[in-house]
């Protein structure tokens, strides 16, 4: 574990505009320094760094951050990997703090688990490079495959070796606890005795992301038909297979760089292409592609180009899997081999340019080739042939991005001789199918739901409904709503507050300004005069007693956890400090945060004054943009009141009645609060 002090050291000594002046272009800009994004095409800069702020913000992606961010979102690397790597970077000697034996005990299951596996894997690698065994079977059967040792170097390939428990007795001689061994299915326990889950079998240790060790895959290499070919660690809290993908954490860098992923099935295919400069390959491990590996890969690339054998049988049961990679919204483009050839083969016979060639050139697009397949199934029977357009609409049905859906629908018409008008309703029918089918799925859970117009949306979950089917509920849970309904306007209006609340107190939170107060009185007449009262005040403090008065929470969850720091900070320091919140341990925080802040460094980048416009300065014009966010923000939560009681759709007693009025007259005063300069 890296030691507090260590990570301030890092903190202290990276710059912001050195460390992505090693990705990116860099040129001055006034204070600031601007570049190409390194995470869109793009031909204008819209790359800005802050030194003085030591932030960074993407205006195309929306991305930010400071330099630790940079290097998780650019280079895909865990916190602690990028804090190393600055490590390495300024020279910076890292402290790790030593555990005490009874902090040991205390470690987390998880991280336990995770340890054990970090010694297996090396372990096996160490037993198959320098163990006589090792080195006749494990070894001669890798470089029998072709593997170089810096190929099995990088996979971190090994050896259990062929004995009951030779592996579970060097762990327990290290000092491992059995449980963990147990718990990750190194080590099989029956009754009292234990014996080793993998012996005889050749290691392939299965990484996360960010490289830790989540379990293992092990090929046996004697013969024997009762024994599997292929076994993998079972489930556990670390591994679940569904989860994740063999060759991920060696690919990531380049499935960015190249905007493109190749998909196999098994762990020498991925290594085989590797080893013939294809880096940009994952494998799902001979399972059923799953949503949630298809979500690691599109943490990465939007683009997909799943690889095919030659085996008919097995393309069949595998286009189940093209359609949950059209569900996230995402390209597909498929690759088939030739009969008898698998990507291992194939590599292995054919040199690096040839099979960069083929890949390629033998590139369709999914319906294509879903076409050609199926086609060849139907042998010209026209009710075959039916299901086949059948199954062809169904995966386009898949496509949440509604313009995509339209090209496919009329690609499929021009294949297969069919007008796009049958295309179309066919589609609608499955659409509004699918609608229903989620519409019960979201019922079953408790919510009332009411069908509005379905619009497209590529970003959102392809497994539930669209935003706008559930707009009801989602508002209530948002807090906006407590029956009825609310325009999806005043949300937007909501949150638009929220955040200008959250942007003056963080860029103004410690300025001194005179504020207007207006005071009502009423003479003996009963009429009644108003005037203003100057008084001075901090704007946080200003801010924080208006929303305390009205006992007002921000509906962002993220708003509002940088609200409650922002005011915990000034009660106990009585100032802001930004740094805190720019380095944040919650991401979406520091996101917004930068977010806020390179906005203001954009706005400021400007240059009015050069260009002959007076413009008032931020400081001048807090004395009414405070009153009036307050003011606003209070006239939407108003009318969120008041639109509660109008959806009861009941005979009002006479203390609602009034309740309704005072409300109404509260929002005229409002209204015209906000028409009145100050």
């Amino acid at each position: 574990m890296i030691s507090r002090s260590t990570i301030d050291r890092v903190f202290e000594s990276a710059r912001v505009e050195e460390v992505i002046g090693e990705f990116v272009q860099l040129k001055k800009a006034g204070s600031n320094f601007k570049g190409l994004s390194p995470f869109t095409d793009e031909k204008s800069p819209s790359f800005m760094v802050s030194p003085v702020k030591q932030i960074w913000k993407d205006f195309s992606t929306g991305k930010g951050g400071n330099a630790i961010s940079f290097l998780m979102e650019h280079e895909h690397y865990s916190y602690p990997e990028a804090l190393r790597w600055l490590a390495k970077k300024y020279n910076i000697e890292i402290e790790e703090t030593e555990q005490t034996s009874e902090e040991k005990e205390q470690m987390n299951e998880r991280e336990s688990m995770f340890l054990v596996s970090k010694f297996a894997k090396d372990y096996f690698h160490d037993v198959m490079l320098n163990s006589n065994k090792g080195k006749a079977i494990g070894l001669s059967y890798f470089k029998e495959r072709g593997f170089t040792d810096e190929t099995i170097k990088k996979f971190d390939l090994g050896y259990c070796i062929d004995e009951w428990d030779n592996f579970t007795k060097a762990a327990l001689a290290k000092g491992y606890d059995l449980k963990y061994l147990a718990s990750t299915g190194l080590t099989i326990v029956k009754e009292n005795r234990q014996f080793d889950r993998f012996k005889g079998r050749v290691m392939f240790p299965i990484h996360s992301m960010s490289g830790r060790i989540l379990g293992f895959g092990g090929r046996i290499l004697k013969i024997d038909k009762k024994a599997a070919k292929y076994l993998n660690s079972p489930e556990s809290d670390i591994y679940h297979k569904s989860k994740i993908l063999y060759g991920i954490y060696q690919a990531k860098k380049e499935i960015a760089k190249q905007d493109n992923c190749f998909l196999v099935e098994g762990y020498t295919d991925v290594i085989s292409f590797n080893q013939s400069g294809i880096e940009n390959v994952v494998a799902s491990s001979g399972t059923a592609l799953t949503s949630d590996q298809i979500r690691l890969i599109n943490r990465l690339t939007k683009n997909i180009t799943v690889l095919f054998d030659g085996d008919a049988a097995g393309i069949r049961a595998s286009l189940r899997g093209i359609d949950l990679i059209l569900e996230q919204g995402m390209n597909v483009k498929v690759v088939q081999f030739p009969d008898g050839e698998d990507p291992d083969s194939f590599a292995k016979s054919h040199s690096d340019s040839e099979l960069k060639e083929y890949l390629q050139d033998s590139a369709q697009d999914f319906i294509n080739f879903k076409v050609s397949l199926l086609l060849k199934e139907s042998n010209n029977d026209p009710i075959k042939k039916a299901s086949v357009i059948r199954d062809i609409v169904t995966s386009i049905s898949k496509i949440p991005d509604g313009i995509q859906r339209e090209v496919y629908v009329q690609e499929c018409a021009r294949i297969m001789e069919i007008s796009e008008r049958v295309l179309f309703s066919e589609l609608a029918q499955m659409l509004n199918k699918n609608l229903q089918e989620k519409g019960k799925k979201k019922n079953n859970r408790n919510y009332n739901a009411t069908a509005v117009p379905v619009q497209n949306n590529p970003q959102q979950d392809p497994n539930e409904p669209p935003p706008e089917y559930f707009m009801q509920q989602e508002q209530a849970q948002m807090g906006l709503v407590k029956g009825g309904t609310v325009t999806s306007q005043k949300i937007d209006e909501l949150s638009i507050l929220e955040k200008e609340i959250i942007r003056i107190l963080l860029l103004y939170g410690n300025e001194e300004v005179n504020f207007t107060e207006e005071v009502i009185e009423v003479n003996e007449d009963g009429k009644e005069t108003i005037s203003n009262k100057k008084y001075q005040n901090l704007v946080s403090a200003e801010i924080y007693l208006h929303l305390q008065e009205d006992e007002i929470e921000f509906t962002n969850p993220i708003f509002q956890e940088i609200y409650s720091e922002i005011i915990h900070q000034l009660n106990q320091f009585e100032k802001l400090g930004i740094n805190s919140f720019v380095n944040h341990k919650n991401t979406d925080v520091a996101s917004i945060v930068t977010s806020i802040l390179m906005d203001e460094e954009k706005h400021q980048l400007s240059n009015w004054e050069g260009k002959n416009i007076e413009v008032k300065s931020a400081v001048e014009v807090l004395p009414k943009a405070v009153p009036d966010v307050i003011f606003n923000l209070r006239r939407i939560l108003i009318d969120r009141l008041i639109s509660e009681f109008m959806q009861q759709g009941k005979e009002y007693t006479n203390e609602e009645k009034e309740e309704i009025m005072s409300y109404n007259s509260l929002r005229i005063r409002l209204s015209e609060k906000l028409k009145r300069v100050v």
